[in-house]
């Protein structure tokens, strides 16, 4: 296994790494058929990066949302938390929270440790995130251990985001300092981690179930770490102990087969079929760890099809992983990297302007009663672009959009606070626009319509990856309205 030497992953070309070019194409093309929406993608072999693309409008230096692969940052933070003697995976949970205990312990929740937050197997038969987040104090922790907890604890794995949250919550309370806070000299300084942020619950506890937000890159580097089993630059980071315990299977969480949500859990990672285990994020977010393979195979995406970006790695890269460097392939490599140069999330380029628009630009119209409490919406187009303009109670919120063409900015619209975007649009007919803002920081995508139908229009919108119903929102001319 080759170490890395510095704060910044070194690169090589696929086959010296033992890897062939076209082997990489092929999961690229998989991607591409499966219409799995990735947006970025880098690939480790013995310690170099082999192959990295983002697919435009994403970009290198952009953070990306982690969702649940937050949690085995947290993992991390207990493991070096315990090696220092902090506190032990076989403490009761409840000896930290005295003043937020139920007035009836029951057994099982006296029996709950450290270590069954971890492994999810609390004895909670259902996640307690909900519960805990409707809390009228956010007081999350007292929440949590006033949910029941049915079964015995280490006996029954329930994915469990509020028990993620008690583990950084547990550390703050022994450390007197958040968990990014504590991460800082111990995992985020060391491994070159830049500009890292972590949402933080009413009481100011980072949320550890999620919420951590950082590049690509950072997400390699984390696996490097674990694939060189604690070691970075010559130095012992993490105890090689702690890092075989968290992955491996801790708890039963199904029966096998062919799904990798199936194969045991850890501490906070997941056991994978071919000796793999990853941390993972809703919507596709990985950080898979190969051991067997020497390799780091870090992922952000928008995608619900989890699984099947799994199978992509599975299929087209793993049995491709050789044991000693091959023949250099000039063609190849030349292909896969014109190919990675050229990744770009299709772009809606439909009809590029409408006769009407000089008849629709600037126009107001006064929106009906909605779940965004939006209360007015404008449209003025320009040679190059246009504006949307969104009126939410007293705040104006501006947006522009390129002509079949991206372009980047940042709103506060969705949020309390700036959120970059890159946003363009297109005309479906002659009477109909279709915007697409894409939160690049994000898995989201916001797809809308608009209709214009006289004094009237009508406003429809979507979402790449939610479920929820295409929400419908009515508008009329504010003079009329």
């Amino acid at each position: 296994m080759m170490e890395r030497t510095n704060l910044h992953l070194p690169r090589s070309q696929p086959e010296a790494q033992g890897i062939p070019s076209a082997a990489v194409i092929d999961f690229l093309n998989a991607v591409q058929e499966r219409d799995l929406e990735l947006h970025s993608l880098m690939i480790l072999r013995h310690g170099q990066v082999i192959a990295e693309g983002w697919w435009a409008p994403y970009a290198s230096h952009l953070p990306h949302m982690l969702f649940s692969l937050s949690k085995s940052f947290t993992s991390t933070a207990i493991g070096f938390a315990a090696a220092e003697g902090l506190l032990s995976v076989d403490d009761a949970v409840l000896s930290f929270f005295p003043d937020d205990a139920p007035a009836a312990i029951e057994p099982n929740l006296a029996a709950m440790r450290i270590r069954h937050l971890l492994m999810m197997g609390t004895g909670n038969d259902k996640d307690t995130t909900s519960g805990m987040q409707q809390s009228e104090d956010g007081n999350w922790a007292k929440a949590f251990l006033a949910a029941p907890v049915e079964h015995e604890p280490g006996t029954h794995f329930v994915y469990n985001s509020g028990a993620t949250y008690m583990l950084s919550a547990i550390l703050q309370k022994v450390t007197g300092q958040t968990l990014l806070e504590y991460l800082q000299p111990r995992l985020i300084e060391p491994l070159g981690i830049k500009g890292a942020a972590w949402d933080v619950c009413p009481r100011g506890i980072n949320v550890g179930g999620w919420g951590l937000n950082v590049t690509t890159e950072d997400i390699a580097r984390f696996g490097q770490l674990y694939l060189q089993k604690g070691m970075w630059n010559g130095q012992r980071l993490l105890t090689e102990e702690w890092i075989a315990e968290a992955t491996s299977s801790q708890i039963s969480n199904g029966d096998g087969g062919v799904n990798d949500w199936a194969q045991g859990y850890g501490y906070q990672f997941w056991r994978c079929r071919h000796g793999v285990y990853r941390g993972d994020g809703a919507f596709g977010q990985f950080c898979i760890v190969m051991p067997e393979q020497d390799a780091v195979i870090a992922i952000t995406s928008g995608t619900n099809d989890m699984q099947g970006v799994m199978n992509a790695v599975w299929d087209h890269l793993l049995p491709a992983m050789q044991p000693s460097p091959l023949s250099p392939e000039p063609q190849s490599q030349a292909q896969l990297e014109s190919r990675l140069e050229a990744l770009a999330i299709q772009l809606p380029r439909l009809q590029p302007d409408s006769p009407l628009e000089e008849a629709f630009s600037g126009r107001e119209y006064e929106l009906e009663d909605n779940e965004q409490k939006w209360k007015s919406l404008s449209v003025s187009f320009e040679d190059k672009g246009a504006t949307i303009v969104l009126r939410k109670q007293d705040n104006e919120y501006s947006i522009n959009l390129g002509r079949g063409e991206w372009v980047e900015g940042s709103t506060r619209l969705l949020q309390d606070q700036d959120k970059r975007l890159a946003a363009s649009f297109t005309w479906q007919q002659p009477d109909t626009l279709q915007l697409t803002l894409r939160l690049v920081e994000t898995p989201f995508s916001i797809n809308s319509q608009i209709l214009f139908d006289g004094d009237n229009i009508l406003l429809k919108q979507n979402s790449n990856i939610l479920s929820a119903a295409q929400a419908e929102i009515r508008g009329r001319l504010t003079e009329l309205a």
